[in-house]
């Protein structure tokens, strides 16, 4: 109910007034049971576009730290993070990519929508970096088909350390579903793992058109961050 509520009366309609978000291929979501969103990552507010074009919930992860805050703010974010799907997980430790994954075959075996980032963190400059075989893990343990999804111009809205987004129009592409029972019972195979990972980052990449990267996002944003160091010092 309070997702509804955010969705149409309270967030919902300021942020489709801000964004005027336009879209393809909304018809390729199942209409029922369990499906995983796989899109590309550019900005925050990618996890609430997307919900206002699917009449389906759609859930994701999200930071446990959103939940744990103090004082009005920390609970107002907690409330509203609650209020549109957002699951806690705890990214810290060894055992945050289990956890995460456990917490997703949850929400599908509820035949729910899953929204995943395949790539783990938005990217740094507007291009498409490789994604992490957790989607494919998801997609083999579950069975459920992979939508690929493009968010088209979220980052132009809200580029990296912009805190509030420029108001403009924002489109959001998705594909046909990808079926990868041919690979069921073969999630700990690292090679297959692999392989459907890059068929599902290929399958953004042709819907975002997005410059495609064989390095992970976070791997790029650590030597960004170190040039930035060596700049600093020098």
């Amino acid at each position: 109910m309070f997702y509804w509520v955010m969705k149409n009366v309270l967030v919902g309609p300021w942020l489709r007034l801000a964004f005027r978000p336009w879209t393809k291929g909304v018809e390729n979501v199942p209409s029922s049971g369990p499906a995983i969103l796989a899109s590309n990552h550019l900005a925050v507010i990618d996890s609430f576009v997307l919900p206002l074009v699917l009449d389906r919930q759609v859930q994701f992860l999200g930071k446990s730290d959103y939940f744990t805050g103090g004082g009005v703010r920390g609970r107002l974010v907690a409330g509203f993070m609650r209020g549109v799907g957002t699951i806690p997980v705890d990214r810290a430790g060894g055992k945050a990519s289990e956890a995460a994954l456990r917490t997703g075959l949850r929400v599908l075996d509820e035949g729910d929508l899953f929204g995943i980032y395949p790539e783990g963190t938005r990217s740094p400059d507007g291009r498409l970096y490789r994604g992490k075989t957790g989607v494919a893990r998801l997609a083999l343990e579950s069975g459920a088909p992979v939508v690929p999804v493009a968010m088209v111009g979220t980052d132009v809205a809200q580029p990296l350390g912009r805190a509030v987004p420029k108001p403009m129009p924002i489109g959001i592409v998705i594909g046909e579903p990808l079926d990868f029972s041919r690979y069921r019972g073969m999630e700990h195979d690292r090679f297959v793992l692999r392989s459907v990972a890059d068929e599902i980052m290929y399958a953004i990449m042709r819907l975002s058109e997005q410059e495609y990267v064989d390095v992970y996002a976070a791997t790029m944003k650590a030597r960004l961050a170190a040039g930035r160091k060596v700049d600093e010092e020098g």
